[in-house]
């Protein structure tokens, strides 16, 4: 018998705030994460790009030392998102051998492991840290949640690129189903805003260069699109059986309806130009969900803001609903927040919960002279999703040719 499975608190820290709610009410108002960086090494290693989507609300203003000093920067992302995701859902009583932990990043413990590698040249194995490796590790985000929550039936950490923490939240849908736990708490993070990845990424062209208007150079969509934006934070949610739910008096922000994986097996880095597996994961998310085409409503894109992404997607968004398409209000939010890489899927999955909640999708800034190529529907203000029951999707796409998609709906 498949289950109800439902979404009952939300966390975060991004560049639009230090909250899922201050987030969501930076995003409705337009406003861009995106903003020059100060540190010095931009003008000392001469990167070719100086700006990036920062966190909004520097952790050391959120966690006690001995956390900051004991975890990576993407575990401190996390374990601000998970906390709050917790409290926001009442904190509840759960036996932890019923509490699991999906968690996802695409990178890992980057500053950790490039800070040790410093530290070994400059001053010796003696002075490398000895909570290094236990920092560094992917799983480490994950690992401080459960931690923290004593969560005992599992703490998985998934690891696909762009597309990690949809995925996270796909394998939390699914092991509820399987009855591996009563609640779990799913999201993604990612702290990556340092000079090497800067580089990394700026030479493979896959970077916007506009660094005299950082605001606006993230613009999915927009003719004059050049590269993604670097973002940085984490996005948590908790997601339980509605029996679980409703047996304890929660709120119910929107039921999730699974979600769905597929591969490229085509690049390591671009994306298949005709979007078939990505077609094909949308397809096999909205057939999932017992929904039709016309159910879907809204749209969370991937849309990254590079030239040959955005167009990629959007000819596996024709593929899957045909003429349908043209009545779908698509937003991308990358476009304020710039790509949170492992931690993009999360953010938009919560962006998504709250359009739903809230009957609102949200906007997408930067687009003065849309694509022709690309003839969606795109929200540029804040947009009434209207009543009745609602379905929408978010996707998520990455490195490697990993596609993942979850399906939403009104509860």
């Amino acid at each position: 018998m498949t289950k109800k499975i439902v979404i009952t608190g939300i966390g975060a820290t991004s560049p639009l705030g230090g909250t899922a709610r201050d987030s969501w009410t930076a995003l409705l108002a337009g406003e861009s994460g995106t903003r020059h960086l100060e540190q010095e090494w931009v003008t000392e290693l001469a990167l070719p790009v100086t700006f990036a989507a920062t966190a909004k609300v520097e952790t050391a203003s959120v966690l006690e030392r001995h956390e900051l000093k004991r975890l990576d920067p993407s575990s401190q992302f996390a374990l601000i998102a998970g906390r709050e995701a917790w409290a926001d859902a009442g904190a509840p009583e759960v036996a932890p051998e019923r509490l699991a932990v999906d968690w996802s990043t695409g990178i890992g413990g980057v500053w950790t492991l490039l800070d040790a590698w410093d530290t070994l040249r400059e001053r010796g194995p003696r002075r490398v840290l000895p909570m290094t490796v236990p920092m560094l590790m992917p799983n480490g985000p994950g690992a401080a949640i459960g931690m923290d929550l004593h969560a005992r039936a599992g703490i998985r950490t998934v690891v696909s690129a762009c597309a990690s923490s949809t995925e996270a939240l796909v394998n939390a849908y699914d092991h509820l189903q399987q009855g591996l736990a009563d609640v779990v708490i799913a999201g993604g993070s990612e702290a990556a805003i340092h000079p090497l990845p800067i580089a990394a990424f700026a030479s493979m062209q896959a970077l916007s260069r506009r660094n005299d208007d950082p605001a606006i150079a993230s613009r999915p969509y927009d003719v004059a699109r050049d590269g993604f934006v670097l973002g940085e934070g984490a996005a948590a949610l908790v997601v339980e059986t509605e029996e679980h739910a409703k047996a304890r008096g929660a709120r119910i922000y929107a039921e999730l309806l699974g979600g769905a994986v597929t591969s490229d097996a085509y690049h390591i880095t671009a994306p298949d130009p005709e979007g078939s597996a990505a077609a094909r994961a949308m397809k096999a998310a909205i057939e999932g969900a017992g929904a039709s085409l016309g159910d879907v409503k809204h749209i969370n894109a991937h849309a990254t803001s590079t030239p040959v992404g955005d167009i990629a997607e959007y000819n596996a968004l024709r593929r899957v609903f045909g003429d349908v398409l043209d009545g779908i209000p698509v937003t991308a939010t990358k476009a304020s927040t710039g790509h949170l890489l492992g931690g993009a899927g999360a953010i938009e999955a919560l962006f998504t919960v709250l359009a739903l909640h809230e009957r609102t999708a949200p906007p997408t800034i930067n687009l003065t002279d849309q694509d022709p190529e690309i003839p969606l529907d795109v929200v540029t203000s804040p947009r009434a999703l209207g009543d009745g029951d609602l379905v929408a999707i978010s996707n998520s796409f990455g490195f490697g040719g990993h596609n993942a998609v979850a399906a939403f709906r009104t509860h």
